[in-house]
């Protein structure tokens, strides 16, 4: 029994005197206050210096890092430390890569000190306020003007593109299956370059075209010769045709014709064309009967300027220059009244004109040369019974 006393007092006095010991240890420890990146802690150490405390929290002191006192400085109860540990960064910009020590905070304190000045419009991952961290990768990607017209819009935007394809997603570009992209989406941009985008549109037109009727003429012998009688009127048609039309920035430029419908058929115009021949003409000295008075007769043609061939009356004198034909005032001598005009021959009034009023009188000829050899004379007329 006293020898199991003996031991639990041996061992009693063991903890006692081991915790006497940590509680002397503890009380001659300095009290630190460590700001460490800045991120503010109490620390104990029982070191002699700043660097040999440093080297208590596990940390490693490099020769950049920024310590304040220095860490020569002896250690003081309630000392403040401040410590900013340099971390190793890469800098991507352009393509190039940089590896820089830092003892900055966040991107934007690493850029100030490495003196790198943004653009407006440059962009930089991750954003400027994130914190440093050890090994991280800062991506610098410096703006440039370029030109994006689309549909004909033109207007200059800063990017930091690298290709046409990324450059169109940056900007919301989307292209539908016709669309089209000068360079191609593939190729690589440089500042002021333009990227053209080309809104192509396929669609249908249909188009209704008149198909213009034919006159066709038939001789009719009953007809006095160089009368003409519609016997049936002429009527256009229409086609209609359907054309494939391909539109570029709203402006076509390929029209390509896929069906073509007559909707309505043409009806012809038959024309009947006198074939009678004239009384001939009377031989000297013989007489002719009917009403006579003297008259201004002046010439013209079919061909003359604003002339369009046809006759009041129908007559169509480019088709029928050997036609005896005069222009009259219905007033004073009814349209399709035969005459015979001294130096002139037999004829027929079937025409008018604006200038031919009263006793005055126009007299076709086929050729400009035989109108002008006329000229203007004063003539007797018979109005034949």
């Amino acid at each position: 029994m006293s020898s199991k006393k003996g031991v639990i007092a041996f061992a009693s006095f063991v903890v006692f005197a081991a915790a006497t010991g940590f509680s002397q240890d503890e009380s001659t420890k300095l009290k630190v206050a460590l700001t460490l990146n800045g991120k503010q802690k109490v620390v104990r150490s029982q070191t002699d210096t700043v660097q040999s405390s440093l080297d208590e929290q596990n940390g490693s002191l490099r020769s950049l890092d920024c310590i304040f006192p220095n860490a020569i400085t002896n250690l003081e109860n309630n000392l403040k430390i401040a410590w900013k540990q340099t971390r190793q960064v890469e800098i991507v910009k352009d393509n190039e890569k940089k590896t820089v020590w830092t003892t900055a905070a966040t991107v934007a304190e690493l850029l100030k000190e490495q003196k790198i000045a943004l653009k407006s419009h440059d962009e930089v991952l991750p954003n400027p306020s994130q914190p440093i961290k050890a090994r991280m990768k800062i991506h610098l990607m410096a703006a440039k003007p370029l030109i994006l017209v689309d549909g004909g819009n033109q207007r200059q935007i800063w990017s930091t593109s690298t290709t046409v394809a990324d450059f169109l997603k940056q900007q919301g570009i989307k292209l539908n299956q016709l669309d089209r992209v000068e360079p191609s989406i593939n190729q690589t941009v440089k500042e002021n370059d333009v990227v053209n985008v080309i809104r192509v549109e396929k669609v249908t037109d249909v188009v209704e075209e008149p198909v213009q009727y034919a006159v066709v003429s038939q001789l009719d012998p009953n007809l006095d010769k160089g009368t003409e009688k519609t016997l049936v009127e002429g009527l256009n048609g229409v086609n209609s045709k359907q054309y494939e039309v391909i539109l570029e920035n709203g402006k076509e430029v390929v029209r390509r014709l896929i069906s073509a419908l007559v909707t309505k058929e043409k009806q012809d115009r038959v024309v009947a064309v006198g074939a009678k021949e004239l009384v001939a003409q009377v031989s000297r000295g013989q007489s002719v009967s009917g009403q006579e008075f003297y008259v201004n007769a002046t010439a013209y043609t079919a061909s003359c300027n604003g002339c369009s061939g046809n006759t009041a009356t129908g007559l169509n004198l480019r088709a029928n220059p050997n036609a005896k034909v005069i222009a009259v005032d219905p007033r004073v001598i009814p349209l399709g009244t035969k005459v015979y005009v001294e130096g002139y021959g037999y004829a027929v009034a079937a025409d008018t004109g604006g200038a031919i009023k009263g006793y005055k009188v126009d007299l076709f000829f086929s050729s400009k040369a035989d109108a002008f050899r006329w000229g203007v004379r004063k003539v007797k007329l018979t109005v034949l019974n």
